[in-house]
């Protein structure tokens, strides 16, 4: 106990290391955000029609993009909503580069009561790094 007492500094910041390690697997789950791999998103695309919802910017989309999905950067999603809208009842399988801005896509979609929206874990690297084709 006079341990802690005397290291209080270093004792907090060994939490809050381990509280950030842990975020990005419980952070997700706490939003409400489902989280896809690539054999999952792939059974969703394949097997239920999953809308696959890209959302980096367009030079990124031209780059290379899973094929037959819809260009929708993030920092325009909330104004074209509308364009989903046919989209509501289908999976939707968001995709960035690494899975990082895909987490506010997917808040941003249930709370516009999309009930079957996927984060694709890894995002275009996990995508590129199993081999599977990319349209351009």
């Amino acid at each position: 106990m006079q341990f802690i007492r005397d290291n209080i500094g270093l004792v907090l910041v060994a939490c809050l290391s381990g509280v950030m390690l842990l975020w990005p697997l419980f952070g997700n789950r706490l939003r409400g955000v489902k989280q896809a791999g690539i054999a999952e998103a792939l059974q969703l695309i394949n097997h239920k029609n999953a809308l696959v919802l890209d959302i980096r910017e367009e030079n990124e989309f031209n780059a290379g993009h899973i094929l037959n999905s819809k260009l929708i950067p993030l920092g325009k999603l909330s104004e074209r909503f509308g364009e989903l809208e046919r989209h509501r009842e289908r999976p939707i399988v968001v995709v960035c580069r690494s899975g990082q801005r895909t987490t506010a896509a997917c808040v941003l979609l249930g709370k516009q009561d999309f009930g079957q929206v996927y984060n694709l874990t890894g995002g275009m690297l996990a995508w590129q790094k199993a081999g599977l084709p990319l349209e351009k």
